[in-house]
């Protein structure tokens, strides 16, 4: 997995609550093999009317195409345990999404996959989504200082700090337990001295 450290890109504005995971990506387009991709088929129903892309969809707009930041409001990623729905959004080319809350099990499967979910304000959400609707466009998400810098002002976003570590080293949960490896091997040992009664024979 890619680390994450300092992201500057492009941003999108998805001015909506309570995104879930089948909006995300809908159970129809989930039967493709992840190889293929599944970065056509992100917020599908959303963004197209039929085959036909809607023109006034924020990720469909000329000015929005190579976004790699998402803006949205609470509660995103909520619904189902589909980690297709991520997926959906790293194949689209997202790699942080900043909302005022996530789903739990969306944001863990997000950070398995190199993608931050950045928890902002209510107030700071409002005035990133008024900021690009406005024009905006570029900022830096900057996961070393949990800061942003967007038009001129810098927020501060919470993430859960193992997660952090994860991102910033590219980390798998076995890439984070083996950064232990010496601690575990230390009190292994230790315990084997102190209570070799418990250990199996070799």
């Amino acid at each position: 997995m890619e680390p994450l450290r300092i992201l500057s890109a492009r941003a999108c504005p998805l001015p909506l609550a309570n995104v879930d995971t089948d909006q995300l990506i809908p159970a129809r387009f989930m039967k493709r093999p992840r190889s293929a991709g599944y970065g056509d088929f992100l917020l599908r129903d959303l963004r197209f009317d039929g085959d036909t892309p809607r023109a006034d969809f924020p990720l469909n707009r000329p000015e929005r195409q190579g976004s790699r930041i998402l803006v949205a409001r609470r509660n995103f990623g909520s619904g189902s345990s589909r980690e297709a729905a991520v997926y959906a959004l790293v194949d689209h080319g997202i790699r942080c999404v900043l909302a005022p809350s996530f789903g739990d099990i969306f944001s863990s499967n997000a950070v398995n996959n190199g993608l931050l979910p950045a928890r902002i304000g209510e107030d700071e959400a409002e005035a990133l989504l008024s900021w690009l609707d406005q024009g905006g466009d570029s900022m830096t998400v900057n996961l070393e200082a949990c800061q942003l810098e967007a038009g001129g002002q810098t927020f501060g976003f919470a993430v859960d700090p193992v997660w952090r570590t994860k991102l910033l080293n590219g980390w798998s949960d076995i890439d984070l337990t083996l950064s232990h490896a010496a601690t575990i091997d230390s009190f292994a040992q230790a315990d084997s001295e102190r209570r070799p009664w418990v250990m199996p024979p070799r």
